[in-house]
This record gives C-alpha cells, structure tokens and sequence, in this order.
C-alpha cells in the first residue's frame, strides 16, 4: 500500500565529460590525470562548500589518494559519444564491476558500448562518480534546514528536461538519471537525484506523465522512492491533472501499474481525510477545545 505522504521533487542540467564534445559555449573533456581535464568556472558552478553533496560525501575524495588505474573508453547512445574513465572509479558501480571483472568488453581497446543510454546522463553519472553530485549541486542551508540547488548565472543556465529517444520526447532529467541509478547500482545517486525533483517546479503535465510512465518502466516493482514521488506530486496536483486531456489519454491507453498504484494511494488519502474527520476532538484542560 503507498500512503500519501511523500517528498516532492526537482530537475537540472549538467556539462558533457565526453571527449571532444561541445555543449553550448564550453567543452568539459577528460584527463588521464585528474578525471576531468577542464572545469567550469567558478563564477557558473561556484566553490565546493561545506554544505555540499561532493563533500558530504568522504568516498570520492579518497579517488585522490587511489593509485592511477587503467583508461576504460565507453561509446554511449546512438550517436556513440566517446567517454572516458579510470576503471577504478567505473568500479564502484556494481554494474561496471562486474564487466570490468568478468571482461564483457573488447579486452584489447577496453571499450565498452551503452547503445541505449542517453549521453547527456551518463555525463551526469560520470560526473557524480568523481565528485559526488552533478551540475547543478545541491546545497545545504544552514538557516532553513533545507537542500537548495546551487545559484547560477544567466549564462549556466540549465534544463530540467532532457529529450529521449525511447519516449521520443522529454523527460524530467532527474528521474532519467534516477533509473540509471537504479541499473548501476548507485544508491547514494538515487537519493541525490530524487532530492533534486524535489525542488522542481512549473513542469507541464503531459512531461510529469510521461516521466511517470518511464519511472515505472524502469524502477522494479519494490522501488518505494521515485514511484511514490510521483503517485504524491498527481495527488497533490490533481485539480490540473484531472483537466488534463493528456492523463485521460494515459489512463486509456493503460500498460503500466502506475494507474492502479494511484487509485490505491487516493484511496488511502481518502481515507486519511475520513478518519481525520471522524476522530472524536480531545478537549483540552477545563473543557475547551
């Protein structure tokens, strides 16, 4: 059963770690040495601060101290985009682990093909793996207790959708970025990207739905984290979901349990509702309520 009470959910954009690719007015490239051979400045993606996730997170910063591993290539998407990484950090996805152990690639060349990964999220992941978050960062207020994404400028702008070829439209980035997540076995990237939905706002119904669509296509059926976000975010918004011609098309063409995972959650939150209503006030000392 999925209750109603859930964390809402946010969206972003981050520079490319491919080789030799250009992405607006800069190229982010790899470097044998230090990962990634160009960074932004500082100016677009601000100083490293105690309150972020890259230095919450003690794991990347020991890829300093690490003894120089080998250059692993990958050839990602359908435009096969050139990527590169040091295996030893590649290793600490559970997936890339055990192709890297078992040589499920070309041994000679260390090349590893992902044909239907989107480039611009596996930069994100690359990215994540170095640093511990990708563009742009989360950070901590202290003041409010709460995760804000980090201030840009005009020029660092970026995108809160990202276009996919399997849907053939747009997705949120986040939740693309989630799934990935989930098939490399990188938990601590699955929370970081759920908390950055959590921050998103004005993103058009049909997007959500098809977001949704592709969360539950690519989530198993025990994830509790990303599917709840959106079971939450269509109840909480219903009054414009239930005027939207795009939901009354999603729930006739079907295919997907999210449809049926949403009608339990608005039962439970009906429920809620009723049982509130329902339980008896306790009047507080001297009678009064």
């Amino acid at each position: 059963m999925f209750s109603t009470r859930y964390e809402p959910v946010q969206h972003v954009r981050s520079k490319s770690f491919s080789k030799g690719h250009r992405s607006g007015k800069s190229t982010s490239s790899f470097s044998k040495e230090a990962g990634i051979s160009k960074r932004r400045p500082e100016s677009q993606s601000g100083r490293r601060r105690a309150g972020t996730i890259s230095n919450a997170n003690a794991s990347h910063s020991n890829f300093d101290n690490s003894p120089i591993s080998a250059i692993v290539t990958l050839v990602v998407g359908q435009e096969q985009r050139v990527f590169a990484a040091h295996e030893h950090v590649l290793s600490t996805s559970p997936f890339f682990l055990n192709i890297l152990q078992n040589q499920m690639f070309d041994s000679q060349t260390k090349k590893i093909s992902l044909p239907d990964e989107e480039p611009e999220i596996f930069s994100s992941v690359l990215e994540y793996l170095y640093k511990g978050d990708y563009f742009p960062r989360l950070v901590h207020n202290k003041k409010r207790n709460s995760w804000e994404m980090e201030q840009l400028t005009d020029e660092a702008r970026h995108d809160a959708t990202i276009y996919h070829h399997t849907v053939d439209g747009e997705l949120l980035k986040d939740t693309v970025i989630y799934c990935a997540a989930e098939k490399y076995g990188l938990d601590e990237l699955k929370r970081v990207s759920l908390r950055k939905q959590g921050l998103q706002s004005g993103i058009q119904a049909s997007i959500i739905l098809s977001s949704a669509r592709y969360a539950y296509a690519h989530t198993p059926d025990t994830d509790s984290k990303l599917r709840a976000h959106y079971l939450a975010l269509i109840i909480r918004c219903r009054s414009t979901f239930k005027k939207s011609g795009t939901m009354q098309l999603e729930m006739l063409n079907g295919g997907t349990q999210l449809f049926f995972d949403l009608f339990v959650a608005m039962c439970n939150h009906v429920d809620d509702l009723s049982s509130a209503a329902s339980t008896p006030r306790t009047p507080r000392s001297g009678g009064r309520f």
